[in-house]
């Protein structure tokens, strides 16, 4: 669901973001009592007295909940295990095959509760509308994050970006040269979106894609609703939430995603290929923010501390992801340089939606998504 850029366009992304994240719901638990801790409303680390004195408070609380975070998106799985072998902090991961908008009903039904998420990590249009449930924090290398790409009082920061990309199975279609190929009866059946658009940032992403391949933009859509319109109407639209298990399985040979979560795939299949129409390069960042009702206030801070590292940075990298932090990094020689060398190569204008452009599609889409492929 989210994408890796070239690095020839790190300074391109920085005119927008984009924010993609998922949660689930749990039944509701004892009331948080950390949550009225000094930490949750520190918004940096030195408020707590400095780092030292933040690690000690997140230890003290001992558990940090997130949602919506696959274990194979942009290296997550391994994410989560450094964090929590690093601190001695349990990572408490509900519903990680959720949509950004789960995430955001979770925070909201189990506020008080202690299976509240304590952090998220959104698509830019759920990100945006939701602004009044996150903490203002700033991390230490928050003067290293592109002005851009950041929220002046850390309400929201742009974590790792990437471009859509349509993933196939090479061994079951044959390679698409363009979007419009998708159309074609060789595809029937065949096609799937990674989500439901009006919810996930990777299928709001696809649809925005295709609007571009067929003449649009990004913030009228109109044409890639009708795209996938018209691929619904030709029987290639493929209703089902593509998985690591559907795509090895055969089940979904075709899927828009992002590329750095399609080039997982092609670690586990091999006949797995990706492919990013140099008409349509959509480039976005997803965003990271704090729940201002963290159940885990330190923790919640620890986290994102820990993301915005070099060691954190450079395990979204290893997961196909460009982190954040990717032109400071490089200049420091902090970089994993093998991994940013191994970024996929793309060819064309990246095109990045500002908010107001995602805003605007995401009305129409809301209104026209249903009807088109209903």
């Amino acid at each position: 669901m989210r994408t890796t850029l070239a690095r020839s366009t790190v300074a391109t992304l920085a005119a927008a973001a984009i924010v993609a994240f998922a949660g689930a719901c749990s039944p509701p638990e004892k009331k948080s009592e950390a949550a009225t801790s000094k930490a949750g409303t520190a918004t940096s680390a030195a408020d707590l007295g400095g780092l030292d004195a933040l690690i000690a408070e997140a230890k003290k609380e001992g558990q940090l909940n997130v949602i919506a975070l696959p274990p194979d998106w942009a290296n997550y799985g391994e994410i989560i295990k450094a964090f929590g072998a690093k601190y001695g902090i349990k990572v408490n991961s509900a519903q990680p095959d959720g949509s950004s908008q789960d995430e955001i009903n979770a925070a909201t039904q189990l506020k008080g509760q202690d299976t509240a998420p304590d952090v998220f990590d959104l698509g830019v249009s759920v990100a945006t509308a939701n602004t009044a449930l996150f903490a203002p924090y700033k991390v230490e290398k928050f003067a290293e994050i592109p002005d851009t790409l950041k929220d002046a009082n850390g309400t929201w920061v742009n974590d790792y970006g990437g471009y859509m990309s349509i993933g196939y199975d090479s061994a079951k279609v044959p390679a698409p040269t363009s979007v419009a190929d998708l159309l074609k009866a060789d595809y029937k059946g065949k096609v799937a979106l990674n989500g439901d658009p009006t919810q996930a940032g990777a299928a709001f992403g696809g649809v925005q894609m295709a609007s571009l391949a067929n003449g649009g933009t990004v913030d009228d859509i109109t044409k890639g609703v009708e795209f996938f319109g018209n691929l619904k109407k030709a029987g290639n639209f493929l209703p089902v939430d593509p998985t690591s298990a559907t795509i090895e399985s055969g089940q979904t040979p075709v899927v828009f995603d992002w590329d750095y979560l399609n080039a997982a795939q092609s670690k586990k299949l091999a006949t797995w290929k990706v492919f990013v129409p140099s008409g349509a390069v959509l480039g976005s960042y997803y965003v990271q923010a704090v729940n201002k009702d963290a159940p885990h206030p330190a923790a919640a801070r620890l986290w994102q501390e820990f993301l915005y590292s070099d060691e954190g940075q450079n395990l979204w990298l290893k997961g196909g992801a460009r982190p954040v932090r990717a032109d400071a990094m490089q200049k420091a020689g902090t970089i994993d340089a093998t991994a940013f060398a191994a970024l996929p190569a793309v060819e064309g204008t990246a095109v990045i939606p500002t908010e107001a452009q995602s805003a605007k599609a995401k009305e129409y889409l809301t209104a026209n998504w249903a009807k088109a492929i209903g």
